[in-house]
């Protein structure tokens, strides 16, 4: 026989075979071959799913993320305000408080340059009038050395005085 011309027995047989490998196949090995890939299916299915989901909730977090830090900054910007005008109101006080002492402190001063002053004053006045005394007794005397004199003045101040 040719080799391109085919013998009966051989197709019977090939044929034959080939039934029986698909039987087999069919009844053996296509339900577990089709339920393993229905398997693997499912399985990509629900990790399809899952990365979705887990894509979902990375964008949620992202989101919340975002939303947080808006959150903390605006925060942080109030704080830094508050503290801003804390500081200001600290100084303003402090100032204020300064300006009070400083003001207790000049108005105390003046009273006490005042009094010094007066103080002066007065010793002054007492220096003057004993360096007039000195004086006048050192004039008079020098003018009164002589009895004459003396008695001139005598006579002059008994003129004087009326005795009614």
């Amino acid at each position: 026989m040719g080799l391109l011309t085919p013998d009966p027995g051989l197709v019977f047989w090939s044929a034959l075979t080939f039934g029986l490998l698909v039987f087999i196949l069919k009844r053996y090995a296509w339900k577990p071959i089709l339920q393993a890939v229905k398997s693997r299916e499912e399985t990509i299915e629900y990790a399809l799913a899952a990365a979705e989901k887990a894509k979902a909730e990375v964008e949620d977090l992202n989101a919340t993320k975002v939303q947080i830090m808006n959150d903390a900054k605006a925060e942080r910007d109030t704080l830094i305000k508050q503290a801003r005008e804390l500081k200001q109101s600290m100084l303003d006080d402090a100032r204020n408080k300064a300006q009070e002492e400083a003001d207790k402190i000049i108005a105390s001063a003046r009273l006490q340059i005042e009094r010094e002053k007066n103080e002066a004053i007065l010793q002054l006045k007492e220096k003057v009038a004993e360096f007039s005394v000195d004086i006048a007794g050192k004039l008079l005397e020098e003018e009164l050395q002589t009895t004459d004199k003396q008695q001139a003045i005598i006579d002059k101040y008994l003129q004087e005085v009326n005795f009614n």
